[in-house]
């Protein structure tokens, strides 16, 4: 069983042909709607990837709470614990550019009455040999008290440190499992522009420091790790991205679902970042999260 303590978000997705620079103005060519929340897509990764998934957060009593929940509901993830707040459902305001790229402002809303008791009420269910995964929109004391809660338990937990508040690098330490992208491991590691030797360097003294499991995906270059002090990479499909939305979360779902399968970790690394290419070929942060069957048929046709 894989529970899952994040955010649930409605996406308001505007396509350009380029993303605006500061102070610019440029038109749309498009405009859509989808569920999202870094929660919510890792939830619906997971599941789709295969394991038992529990979602723990909080939506808003208004419309966009269906709109935000349904392709969970339609997955079979136990949505128990989604509570009911008086804030509005989190939104997300995305802007995707042609060549896939894309800007994001997340307004928490609900998100933000995740609480610290929610979270320890979720952990007390767990047993060891669950998986916890966790990212930072939702507040701080709620992701640390999952956490601590978890390492108490034995339960094997997965941080997510994006996006990178204050607290990232802090609460990141607190996990069996650290899953960062460039720009993130560089503040895990509290030094910016790193080359690729650099990373590598970083990768182990981190690793030295507190044996924790260190991941870093690349974009299109894959991915990069370090577990049990062996360096692992991992390549994804060589693909034209159509939007990369969603990309990460849906590593993050595929990688904690795989491992929890009892999958070996470099298989797991692999699967998870074929399952992210493959996000990058559709619009829409969840409609883009492959099923596994399409993930599985990628790899064995190798």
């Amino acid at each position: 069983m894989i529970t899952v303590l994040g955010s649930i978000n409605m996406d308001l997705v505007a396509t350009t042909i380029r993303l605006p620079k500061p102070g610019e103005t440029v038109s749309g060519t498009s405009f859509s709607t989808a569920a999202g929340g870094k929660g919510a897509n890792q939830a619906l990764a997971a599941k789709r990837a295969g394991a038992q998934v529990k979602m723990v957060g909080a939506v808003g009593d208004d419309p966009f709470a269906a709109q935000a929940t349904a392709m969970m509901h339609v997955a079979a993830v136990d949505m128990q614990a989604v509570k009911t707040s008086p804030h509005p459902t989190g939104t997300a305001l995305i802007l995707v550019g042609g060549d896939g790229e894309n800007m994001i402002a997340v307004v928490p809303g609900a998100n933000a009455a995740v609480s610290a008791e929610d979270a320890r009420a979720a952990i007390s269910g767990m047993k060891r040999g669950d998986y916890l995964l966790v990212q930072l929109e939702v507040p701080s004391e709620a992701v640390e008290a999952a956490l601590e809660a978890a390492h108490a338990k034995g339960i094997t937990t997965v941080i997510n440190i994006a996006p990178l508040i204050d607290r990232a690098a802090e609460l990141g330490r607190k996990a069996s499992i650290v899953i960062a992208n460039e720009t993130e491991f560089e503040r895990l590691a509290g030094q910016e522009k790193l080359s690729a030797d650099e990373r590598i360097a970083q990768l182990k003294r981190l690793h030295q420091e507190n044996g924790q499991t260190i991941i870093v995906t690349l974009g299109s270059e894959g991915v990069v790790a370090i577990r049990d002090g062996k360096l692992h990479r991992a390549a994804g499909l060589k693909i034209e991205p159509v939007d990369t939305v969603g990309a990460g979360d849906t590593f993050c779902g595929y990688f904690a679902a795989s491992l929890e399968s009892g999958m070996p970790f470099e298989k797991a690394l692999r699967r998870a970042a074929v399952a992210g290419s493959l996000a990058c070929l559709k619009a829409g942060a969840q409609p883009s999260i492959p099923l596994a069957e399409e993930v599985d048929g990628k790899l064995a046709a190798e």
